[in-house]
């Protein structure tokens, strides 16, 4: 009898097509059905769920109606480590075998890839295999399926083109229909939004996401079938293991399995004795096949999520059960497998794991996960005087990430707030490389509007070129006269390409200089390839090349290449020399000039001639004092940076000390610098970019306070701050939106307790508490210190919180931070 045959049930790996056990749930349905219309289908789940089975009940019930289904199964590709171009060449290779291309077409697709690999990247050779052969040589609907599919998060390259191209086949379908026979399925354990990270490419949201539950009880006739014959009452067994599975596919065909072969025992257990002594005691040693500890690894595996997971499946559990929402931490537990979502609600999946992932499990794993547990010990029994045992760099970053939403112990809060005292000093230094973050984020962002406005320009150059030859061939068939101006005209033309591609090849060596070259970059990649695309702008043939020779003169300094530079500058001198006189003086013409100067001075103070670096540098000073509308920054398109009028000031500033001559004139170039800084702060407030606008406060502050060099403010200088400028920062700031400046942050101090005018020494616990308690209302903690980055981040994200939590300010390495903060804010009648 079937009965009596204990392999009638399955545990583990895929149902054949023709298991007895199969129970078949509203997905297969829903799936088959899909597919059939050409659907693109996902089916994303936790582990053990059936998944694999389903894919191949689905690919045996298509095959039968004629369509062809190939399987890939991402686990054989890419287990070790491979390139991108083996990558695609493994899933190549695996719709090749699944469809038997070489056994019935003779197809040699190794020449074929290794062909088409010289000229395309491996995601163009993919949908070109699927279009020019697999669709040409198979006539029938195919159906994809990828199993495994979460195996693409464990590339170190980004696999978003293959979820795209899967959205390019869909949407093909209107133009060429021969892809309405083609269609997608991928099966594994994660979320869409781990899968790709550009969403505007996702293929996720124009496809049909199949819902894979548990057994139901009007679903089990297959395995009591199993049951028939060794128990009087199967499906009364049956529905005493579904109500300690909750349906879990993978533990009840195993339980099915046990109390089969359990019925053979003369006296057999019950479902629920069977359960605690197979199952629940001793689970780790007895959880073969592997199962209980796949879900274990898979919430503990990282220290970093783990503790979020293990907090919030303690929520569940401890209310039992949980308004679900769409944060990662949910997706994860649900992945896991722990809990499964019911009418928006989460649940613990089965009783199974409420027993054997109890309270004392979750707090054995927490207790484990603690990162900074031994100093910790140590630092306690010392009773907080062994400073040594402080956290600092990135075990402090570390342990603030563990921390962040837990409920700690006053202990673990006195430690990490300790740590974060000691180690904010060193935060606050670290900003300038964070600064330097924030520039190379915006130089990339500008990069790519540079590249389009490039792109543009390009074909704006194109274009002159093409009516240049219309224009010349009209005129050999007409006026000579005419043909002559076309030709110089052209000529002029490619002449500006040529220089153009120049620049851009240069630009090219100048970022692979960049990434071996730890120097100081005064001139990068970016604006390289700025000045490139805004030449295009420029009418005037001449200004037109004296810009771009004035660019590549700056690239060659960069890579002190000192002899080309000479000659660069020389020919963009030997251009604006040419310039009519309107063009000199034009907007463009005036940008060009102080750019020329910029760096002839820099190239001639490397050459030690400083008395002549410090005239060209004096040129381009008068200039934009004489013609600041012409050379103001903030207009659109301009050729001029901030960051060019900083050089200027900032390099004759330099020259002038240096040279120990003309003092008035330093003052000038002084005050000036200033006023530019302060340019720049009210540029970045108008626009609503707080972080920027903030290093820029910074910046300012430090040259006010005459401590660029040293990069902090101690006591002395914020005691003798200049009242009016911090008035004006703070106004500046108000004005900008009421929830910022010092004067804002001064009302928060006074209204959170604390007291103003007190000297370092002087501060109590009181007043730490009290700073602490402004600290929290502000934005700046919350159990523990807020990173400057995560700040800034919140900050961007919500336009009505975080009152207060501008400016920050970056003060000594001496100096505690709330002592600093109350030095400044007691000052001057905010």
């Amino acid at each position: 009898m079937v009965a009596n045959n204990s392999d009638f049930y399955q545990i583990g790996a895929s149902l054949s097509s023709d298991a007895p056990s199969y129970v078949q749930r509203q997905a297969d349905e829903k799936f088959y059905q899909k597919l059939r219309e050409g659907k693109f289908c996902y089916v994303l789940n936790s582990r053990q769920m059936g998944k694999s089975s389903l894919r191949v009940r689905t690919m045996q019930r298509l095959e039968a109606e004629g369509t062809v289904c190939a399987a890939i199964d991402l686990t054989g590709i890419g287990k070790h480590k491979v390139t991108i171009s083996q990558w695609y060449g493994g899933i190549v290779y695996a719709l090749v075998e699944s469809c038997q291309l070489e056994e019935k077409f003779d197809f040699d697709w190794q020449i074929w890839w290794q062909e088409h690999q010289k000229i395309l990247d491996p995601v163009r050779c993919l949908s070109l295999f699927i279009e020019q052969v697999l669709l040409k040589k198979i006539q029938q609907p195919i159906v994809i399926f990828v199993d495994e599919i979460d195996r693409v998060l464990s590339q170190d390259f980004s696999l978003d083109d293959f979820f795209a191209l899967i959205r390019f086949f869909q949407n093909q379908r209107v133009d060429k229909p021969i892809f309405e026979r083609l269609t997608f399925a991928l099966l594994g354990v994660a979320t869409p939004s781990d899968l790709i990270t550009d969403k505007t490419q996702t293929p996720f949201n124009i496809g049909e996401e199949i819902e894979l539950h548990g057994f139901q009880l009007e679903e089990i006739q297959p395995l009591i079938k199993g049951l028939q014959g060794r128990f009087d009452n199967p499906r009364r067994v049956i529905e005493e293991i579904l109500d300690w599975t909750g349906g879990q596919p993978f533990l009840t065909q195993k339980l099915c399995k046990l109390m089969v072969d359990e019925s053979f025992k003369d006296n057999p257990c019950t479902v629920s004795e069977l359960v605690r002594a197979k199952i629940i005691d001793n689970w780790e040693s007895q959880d073969n096949p592997e199962h209980l500890r796949t879900i274990r690894n898979r919430i503990c595996s990282d220290d970093q999520r783990a503790s979020y997971l293990l907090e919030l499946y303690h929520q569940v559990r401890q209310s039992g059960e949980l308004a679900s929402n769409n944060s990662i931490e949910v997706s994860e537990l649900q992945l896991s497998g722990l809990v499964v979502k019911r009418q928006d609600k989460l649940k613990v999946y089965n009783h199974i794991y409420r027993e054997i992932f109890d309270s004392n499990w979750i707090k054995k794993q927490l207790n484990n996960l603690r990162p900074y547990s031994e100093n910790f010990r140590f630092w306690v029994a010392s009773r907080g005087a062994d400073e040594s045992r402080l956290l600092r760099g990135k075990a402090l970053q570390e342990a603030d990430e563990w921390a962040r939403d837990k409920n700690l112990s006053y202990q673990d809060k006195q430690y990490l707030a300790a740590s974060k005292e000691k180690e904010i000093q060193e935060e606050i230094a670290a900003q300038e490389q964070e600064a330097a973050l924030s520039r190379e984020r915006m130089d990339k962002e500008a990069a790519e509007a540079r590249n389009q406005l490039l792109s543009e320009a390009n074909k704006k150059a194109q274009r002159r070129i093409s009516i240049g030859i219309v224009v010349l061939v009209l005129a050999i068939l007409g006026a000579a006269t005419i043909g002559l101006s076309s030709r110089n005209q052209m000529k002029k033309t490619q002449e500006e390409v040529e220089t153009v591609k120049q620049l851009n090849k240069l630009a090219g060596e100048l970022e692979n200089n960049s990434k071996y070259n730890s120097e100081e970059v005064t001139f990068d990649y970016n604006e390289a390839l700025r000045l490139s695309a805004l030449s295009f702008n420029i009418n005037n043939h001449s200004l037109k090349q004296a810009l771009v020779f004035v660019a590549e003169s700056q690239v060659y300094q960069q890579l002190k290449k000192m002899k080309e530079a000479e000659q660069e500058i020389k020919e963009s001198q030997k251009n604006l020399e040419a310039a009519d006189q309107e063009a000199f003086d034009s907007s463009q013409g005036l940008q060009i000039q102080v750019l020329f100067q910029k760096t002839h001075g820099s190239l001639l103070a490397h050459n030690k001639k400083n008395p002549q670096a410090i005239e060209s540098y004096k040129t381009a000073f008068k200039i934009l004092k004489n013609y600041p509308n012409e050379t103001n920054f903030t207009k659109n398109n301009q050729l001029i940076t901030a960051k060019n009028i900083e050089s200027v000031h900032r390099d004759l500033i330099k020259l002038i000390s240096q040279n120990n001559i003309e003092s008035e004139l330093k003052k000038e170039v002084e005050a000036s610098f200033t006023k530019h800084l302060y340019t720049q702060l009210e540029d970045f407030l108008k626009v609503k970019n707080w972080e920027s606008a903030d290093r820029q406060t910074d910046q300012l502050m430090l040259n006010l306070a005459q401590r660029e060099k040293e990069q902090y403010l101690d006591i002395d200088s914020i005691n003798n701050f200049s009242c009016p400028d911090l008035k004006r920062i703070d106004q500046l700031w108000v004005n900008a939106d009421n929830r910022f400046g010092f004067s804002v942050q001064k009302k928060i101090w006074i209204s959170t307790g604390n007291r103003l005018v007190i000297k370092p020494e002087d501060w109590t616990e009181k007043d730490v508490e009290n700073y602490l308690r402004f600290a929290k209302t502000v934005g700046w903690y919350e159990g523990d210190f807020v990173g400057y980055n995560k700040l800034m981040e919140r900050i961007k994200q919500n336009s009505t919180k975080y009152r207060g939590s501008l400016p920050f300010i970056k003060f000594s390495n001496r100096l505690f931070f709330s002592d600093a903060r109350n030095l400044l804010l007691s000052r001057c009648n905010l």
